[in-house]
């Protein structure tokens, strides 16, 4: 294991690579076209994550090597000789993006050596909550009215005035009528499962519980900004066929059933970074005006449990920025 700490400057640095991406991908905002948002936010992130002082492995990222062709799991990024795992997603919420929705993030996590579960890109279930709750300890294979009961006694709040977010798919049908049979209330949002995660622990957020499936590189993601922020996550990949969880085992994973806590997707010293690409709950989305564009920003780190947001203003006439603009 790398113990080399993270340091301040190369949180200050994981942000310029967000914003970049964020910029690069908000110029396709609402304009229909998912690939053209994301391929942007793809050029643009490894184009400035090479430019880091680190050498870094991506072990979240666009896909495995054969399916994506830049930002895959295994490939090498930075120019430095500090050994770090990369977890990103240039543009999460690609179809967000293309219709000019809501909680499009880009975003990065780095971690030391081994810090990041490593995993296929395959459905995980998940089931979060803010810190204020996070000694609290559920069964994430019980039934979602149990473990509402559960919430609800520990939390002290009334099951009525409990919300839970939840993706809006096909898949939920069940989920979202046991929710509501609790008397609890649901917010179904349509993507950006990260946004909606790191929500629970954003008391303005007026979400006390993420609960559902959705991919598990956006689950460690997730766990990255909770282990900095505080709060908990329950995951358990969810294996559609044999050859998916042959490709677990060969990233290391050889339980079928086992339960994933924050700490064992995002464990040790970490950072976490994120640029708005839209409006959400968590930032405010890109605004360009004539030359320029202004971005919201969040950098937190797990060893000092630091949050900072970061409001920029960006020249979009130097030369590196209008490359990314065409």
């Amino acid at each position: 294991m790398n113990t080399v700490l993270l340091d301040r400057n190369l949180a200050l640095e994981a942000v310029r690579v967000t914003e970049i991406a964020a910029i690069a991908s908000s110029f396709h905002m609402g304009r229909g076209d998912e690939k053209a948002a994301d391929q942007a936010a793809v050029n643009a992130m490894r184009d400035f994550l090479n430019e880091l002082d680190v050498n870094g492995k991506v072990v979240i990222g666009e896909g495995e090597r054969d399916k994506a062709p830049m930002l895959y799991i295994g490939e090498t990024i930075g120019k430095g000789e500090v050994k770090v795992d990369i977890a990103l997603d240039p543009l999460e919420g690609t179809t967000i993006t293309a219709q000019g929705g809501e909680n499009a993030l880009s975003v990065l996590a780095i971690g030391e050596e081994g810090s990041f579960l490593h995993a296929p890109d395959i459905y995980m279930k998940k089931i979060a909550y803010g810190y204020k709750y996070e000694n609290l300890e559920i069964n994430i294979d019980d039934e979602p009215t149990k473990i509402i009961k559960e919430f609800s006694k520990y939390s002290k709040i009334r099951n009525e005035n409990i919300v839970v977010c939840i993706l809006d798919r096909p898949r939920h049908k069940e989920l979202i009528s046991q929710v509501r049979s609790t008397g609890a209330r649901i917010k179904l949002i349509p993507d950006g499962d990260v946004s909606a995660v790191i929500a629970t622990s954003i008391d303005e957020s007026g979400i006390d519980l993420y609960m559902g499936t959705g991919g598990s590189p956006e689950g460690v993601l997730a766990a990255a900004a909770l282990r900095c922020m505080g709060g908990k996550i329950y995951s358990k990949l969810i294996y559609d066929n044999d050859d998916s969880f042959e490709r677990a085992k060969k990233m290391g994973v050889l339980d079928k059933n086992q339960v994933f806590e924050t700490n064992d997707l995002a464990k040790g010293d970490v950072m976490f970074s994120a640029t708005g690409v839209t409006d959400g709950t968590l930032l405010k989305g890109v605004r360009i005006k004539n030359d320029s564009a202004h971005t919201h920003s969040v950098v937190m780190r797990s060893q000092t449990n630091t949050v900072r947001y970061i409001k920029a203003k960006h020249n979009l006439n130097i030369k590196m920025y209008r490359s990314y603009f065409k």
